[in-house]
């Protein structure tokens, strides 16, 4: 997958907070599906399915060792999701900051109007 795909594919796979459980235990370490399985409410054959979603959105990685199949995080795609919220994050703070100062000003305006209202020297 590339590109917008990969990305869409990412953000797919964290929409389920079972796979955002997984994918915060892969972050600890590599495991075996019994390992996940302990920590979750559910049973070994569906943490097997969440893993292949997870594993299509390249977001994590399975190898076999005798018979035990652990499952790694792959840093990557998570990196280029961060990257692109981050664009946005940036966008939404010079927005906040811009708002901040609009308030300020229009509250300082508002401050002076009533200074004057209560003082009426002030209007001489």
């Amino acid at each position: 997958m590339a590109g917008t795909d990969q990305l869409s594919a990412v953000f797919s796979a964290l929409a389920d907070p079972t796979r955002r459980a997984i994918v915060a235990e892969l972050a600890e370490r590599d495991a075996t599906v019994t390992e996940l399985t302990a920590p979750l409410s559910i049973s070994m054959p569906a943490v097997s399915r969440h893993l292949k979603v997870l594993e299509r959105a390249a977001l994590i990685s399975r190898s076999r060792s005798g018979k035990w199949r652990t499952s790694h995080l792959e840093a990557a795609p998570l990196r280029e999701a961060a990257d692109w919220i981050e664009r946005y994050r940036r966008l939404w703070d010079s927005s906040l900051t811009r708002l901040d100062a609009h308030l300020a000003a229009v509250q300082a305006a508002g401050r002076a109007t009533d200074r004057m209202a209560d003082d009426p020297r002030e209007l001489e």
